[in-house]
């Protein structure tokens, strides 16, 4: 079985200030902020 790296995972990690940013389970360095349920408009002119 070929690891798969933290973006395929579909785990939630969370941070705290200080932590080093890299998944806990295959140790990759790049993770993804989740997207807001909250409906975000901006204003743009």
């Amino acid at each position: 079985m070929d690891p798969q790296p933290a973006s395929q995972l579909r785990r939630g990690e969370h941070v705290e200030a200080g932590d080093v940013i890299q998944c806990r389970e295959c140790g990759y360095r790049i993770l993804y902020k989740k997207r807001t349920r909250r409906i975000v408009q901006y204003e743009a002119r």
